[in-house]
């Protein structure tokens, strides 16, 4: 073994090791011993699921509903959900969302549908008295964003944002370890990225809709594209959908950094980028883009690349934290901690596998395993916090701002200038152009949802 790194078995011998990991580790049985909760998801495709499988395996919940407008889908969904299940029941099945929240009256609602359904799910769900699970990012515009932060305010429920890296244990190790006692020494810059070749490429002809699938119901209140097949998971290759890789990998890495530092909002956001290489796709966000999320003496620089090879092949999808006494490396599979003086200790962690504890998961399709003992906390915490009537580990409130964020760095883009957010106006800084851009435009019949005042 290398002397200079400190593996997980070492480490858990050191306190404040211990103390990080507490932190995570709810008492199941205080879960356990709660009312059981009459939940329900919207959205069961992947990661639907997935969601709902850590949440059934962490807490005493009744799966009472599922919504989704893939009808092979949803039953399916059921199907597996009624073998997760200790009453084997089949939950109640749903293709309007709408009909689900009035006819079940859930306790919880986990969200797990494309980004451009998530303000309009998440707030009829506020408002029908569910707590939320919402995955990020929360919404598509700014102003969604916004009315979502203010339901939760308005009707007092707690949503919990699917940022889970806040719940990640060798994470959370790593912050109380290096950030929280000061190893890193005075930080002034943190650095992002992905290097995934994940934009979807080709251009698929046009064909007729199934009958099992509700093509309109589907697209809901964004701009309806000719239909080229089953958009599960395909759709974030498309803006009308979503953010392109800003709204799905930056903001997880951003929202990380901000939880670490202790970050709100930035002072001004800055991108560039575009469709660099692969321009013959139909897929239209960008495959090149750098951002720059500016705060008072530190800098946050995302880049991704949907080509080509990564910079470090050690840290593909990662942030990476510099102080003047080190240096902080982060993924979903391990951190390193680098020192500036190099007789100084490294520090290395790794994540916890829960494979022997949760044998069920390595049956399941398409599971990141990486990721599940994260996710399970991160459940964990969400009950533990309507339990107590607390704030959550990762509140709508900031992972509203990591998901502005990542849309003004694309705005940033498209306008090629910088911009900066009045969180309190709900406004571009002397920007009129920017600001009309904070909302998108709604397919009828569907109406962008108000900001409603407590």
């Amino acid at each position: 073994m290398n002397e200079h790194k400190i593996y997980r078995r070492d480490f858990l011998r050191n306190s404040a090791s211990l103390l990080a990991l507490s932190a995570l580790n709810i008492d199941k049985l205080s879960l356990q011993n709660a009312p059981s909760k009459k939940v329900a998801l919207i959205g069961a495709g992947w990661y639907g699921k997935s969601d709902l499988f850590r949440l059934i395996q962490v807490a005493p919940v009744d799966v009472v509903a599922l919504s989704d407008v893939d009808e092979n889908m949803l039953n399916h969904a059921a199907q597996m959900v009624s073998e997760r299940q200790q009453n084997h029941q089949k939950p109640r099945l749903y293709k309007d969302y709408r009909k689900l929240l009035d006819e079940t009256k859930p306790d919880v609602v986990l969200i797990g549908s494309p980004d451009h359904w998530h303000a309009l799910q998440a707030i009829d769900s506020l408002r029908s008295g569910a707590h939320v699970y919402l995955q990020k990012p929360i919404s598509v515009d700014v102003q969604e964003g916004e009315a979502i932060v203010a339901a939760a305010k308005k009707y007092n429920r707690v949503v919990q944002v699917g940022t889970q890296r806040r719940s990640t244990p060798h994470l959370v190790e790593a912050k109380q370890k290096i950030i929280d006692t000061g190893m890193l020494g005075k930080i002034h810059h943190a650095e992002m990225c992905c290097y995934y070749h994940m934009r979807a490429t080709g251009n698929p002809t046009v064909q007729p809709v199934p009958s099992f699938f509700d093509y309109d119901m589907w697209t809901g209140p964004a701009p309806m594209r000719p239909f080229t097949g089953l958009p599960h998971r395909r759709w974030r290759a498309y803006m009308e959908y979503g953010n392109g890789i800003m709204g799905d990998m930056c903001i997880h890495m951003f929202d990380a950094v901000r939880w670490m530092l202790g970050l709100g909002w930035p002072k001004s956001v800055t991108s560039t980028g575009g469709i660099f290489v692969d321009k013959e796709s139909s897929s239209n966000i960008s495959d090149t883009q750098t951002a720059i999320f500016a705060y008072d003496d530190i800098d946050c620089v995302w880049q991704h690349r949907t080509w080509g090879r990564p910079s470090d092949p050690d840290y593909p999808w990662a942030f990476k934290i510099y102080g003047d006494k080190g240096t902080l490396c982060c993924d979903v599979w391990k951190y390193d901690f680098f020192p500036t003086d190099n007789k100084a200790q490294k520090l290395h962690g790794d994540l916890l596998w829960e494979k022997e504890k949760y044998p069920e998961d390595s049956k399941e399709p398409d599971i990141e395993l990486h990721v599940a003992s994260a996710t399970r906390r991160h459940m964990q915490n969400f009950m533990e916090a309507i339990d107590k009537g607390i704030k959550p580990v990762a509140p709508i409130e900031e992972g509203h701002i990591s998901t502005a964020s990542c849309i003004m760095a694309n705005l940033s883009m498209q306008l090629q200038r910088p911009l900066s957010y009045d969180a309190v106006k709900h406004e571009i800084i002397g920007d009129k152009e920017a600001t009309k851009l904070l909302q998108r435009s709604y397919r009828g019949p569907w109406k962008h949802p108000l900001i409603e005042i407590v």
